[in-house]
């Protein structure tokens, strides 16, 4: 394995566990919950929480691994976009897609107005809620 870029540790650094994590989350085309990963990676060796959340704590950590917040899953990173310092996740409400979004424009923003009022935010993580294109396109052609 290699680093992915250049703001992300490079993978042979990680641990065994991070690794099967790792792997399990880019196999996947939507997110994971933590019991999600225990359930798969059991036969690794994995078999109990902490394992599993410890795994996830150091990747989240190094940006690796991005948790969406309100379903309380992980998603491996997109790395065609590294650079930016948060994530930023367009959910469709409808199918239940989720689409990793660039977010330079919204850091840089967001870095003004925070620094503005004394704040210094150091990510940027959220969700934006909606529909996908294949499903407002189904809608528009019921």
């Amino acid at each position: 394995m290699t680093q992915c870029c250049e703001h992300h540790p490079p993978e042979e650094q990680l641990t065994r566990n991070q690794r099967l994590v790792l792997d399990a989350l880019r196999s996947e085309d939507g997110p994971l919950t933590a019991y999600n990963l225990l359930d798969r990676l059991r036969d690794e060796g994995l078999r109990a929480p902490p394992q599993i959340y410890r795994a996830l704590e150091k990747l989240v950590e190094t940006g690796i691994v991005h948790r969406l917040e309100s379903r309380n899953a992980f998603v491996s990173c997109n790395h065609a976009h590294c650079g930016g310092q948060g994530v930023l996740f367009a959910v469709c409400d409808d199918c239940g897609s989720i689409e990793e979004l660039r977010t330079d424009a919204i850091d840089a923003a967001l870095r003004s107005t925070t620094e503005a009022i004394g704040f210094h935010a150091h990510r940027l993580a959220g969700e934006v809620r909606g529909v996908c294109r294949p499903c407002g396109l189904k809608k528009t052609a019921s």
